[in-house]
């Protein structure tokens, strides 16, 4: 996972929730940890994380993923065994 997916992966955990995540960013940090991505009927994706499975929309015509989204995403992860690494405070 290189900086730019941390810092998805920082912004989909962020609270309160953003509305400025860009929904490619979420699919790449997806990828870049593993998970199987089978396309749907129209906008629909589907994911396989660490043997959890999610159905998401892809945004359109924005490309920035919603607030409703990316709880559902985070909870996605958080079942998949995936959360933000804390940083140390010096």
């Amino acid at each position: 996972m290189n900086k730019k997916h941390e810092r998805t992966l920082e912004a989909i955990f962020k609270t309160p929730v953003q509305s400025n995540v860009v929904w490619k960013d979420c699919e790449k940090l997806l990828v870049s940890l593993g998970a199987e991505t089978s396309e749907g009927e129209g906008s629909r994706v589907r994911f396989v994380l660490n043997g959890i499975k999610a159905n998401f929309h892809r945004p359109h015509p924005r490309k920035e993923t919603d607030k409703g989204a990316l709880v559902s995403l985070r909870k996605f992860l958080e079942n998949a065994g995936i959360t933000p690494k804390e940083k140390k405070k010096p």
